[in-house]
């Protein structure tokens, strides 16, 4: 089992370098996926209220041969519960959705700035981690703009902000504002574009110089820029392959010539948090 390092948000809160992205894990095959992974040594889940998985993500959780105490299950509260009591139901929901009594760490999953409501979301998260039913509370998608609203209008700081994050889109200007403010980064669709970004010399290059695969490459290199990657992994194959992506060290000027990718147009869609509206 791959030792990987663990990053630290600004209350102390850790969370290990790689975890288990779910989106489109469903089912019975879902639930044997997640079993699977955690089985590999996954310690970090991630689903959300919107992939309609959370009933297999947890029927997962509770077949792998692993204590419940160690897993990090983390979910998503979606846009059309914004409004403070719809909140409030929807993080009771994902948690009897998930079969646990508490979930770990709980995000809001867009803003949706044009409703402005994810204030009243964000205060329905931190009354739910007050009674006890939520652990941990951040946001997905959040532009500073809305992480120092959120902070101002309730006092509490996000530990988590869930972001596009890619070779592709690395957004060195988020990630550095995050680490000022003890701000954990995950990284969504962290292998992007996969078998146009997996073809890339320079990944391609990186990859012979340490003997591994482009995809363990691209991993690496969030971890190297301190970012938690959440690659969607439904074989045992591929989850212990991005696993051991964890122990691989790159060197500096590796890592910068893997962020000189970066494009202009680099996002996977259109969906800048801005503006993006997520129902």
């Amino acid at each position: 089992m791959t030792a990987l390092p663990h990053f630290t948000a600004h209350n102390g809160f850790t969370l290990p370098a790689l975890g288990l992205g779910t989106y489109a894990l469903n089912g019975d095959a879902g639930a044997e996926s997640v079993a699977t992974a955690i089985d590999a040594g996954y310690r970090l889940l991630d689903t959300a209220f919107n992939y309609e998985n959370e009933g297999s993500v947890g029927r997962g959780l509770r077949t792998a041969g692993v204590d419940r105490s160690e897993i990090i299950v983390t979910t998503k509260l979606p846009g059309r519960h914004h409004p403070s009591a719809k909140a409030r139901t929807s993080i009771e929901e994902s948690r009897s959705r998930l079969g646990v009594d508490v979930t770990d760490l709980h995000l809001i999953h867009w803003p949706n700035p044009s409703q402005d409501e994810y204030v009243q979301a964000w205060q329905a998260l931190v009354d739910a981690r007050q009674r006890g039913v939520v652990r941990q509370i951040g946001v997905s998608n959040f532009l500073p703009e809305h992480l120092e609203r959120i902070e101002r209008e309730t006092g509490v700081r996000p530990v988590v902000n869930q972001i596009e994050v890619h070779p592709y889109f690395p957004q060195s200007e988020q990630l550095a504002y995050h680490r000022e403010h003890g701000i954990l980064t995950e990284a969504w669709s962290p292998l992007g574009r996969a078998q146009e970004l997996l073809d890339e010399p320079v990944i391609r290059e990186v990859a012979a110089a340490h003997d591994i695969s482009p995809a363990q490459v691209v991993l690496a290199w969030h971890v190297a820029r301190e970012t938690v990657a959440i690659p969607k992994a439904s074989s045992r194959e591929h989850q212990v392959s991005n696993l051991a992506a964890g122990s691989v060290v790159l060197d500096p000027a590796e890592v910068e010539s893997i962020t000189a990718l970066g494009r202009a147009d680099g996002r996977l869609f259109d969906a800048d948090p801005a503006s993006h509206e997520e129902s």
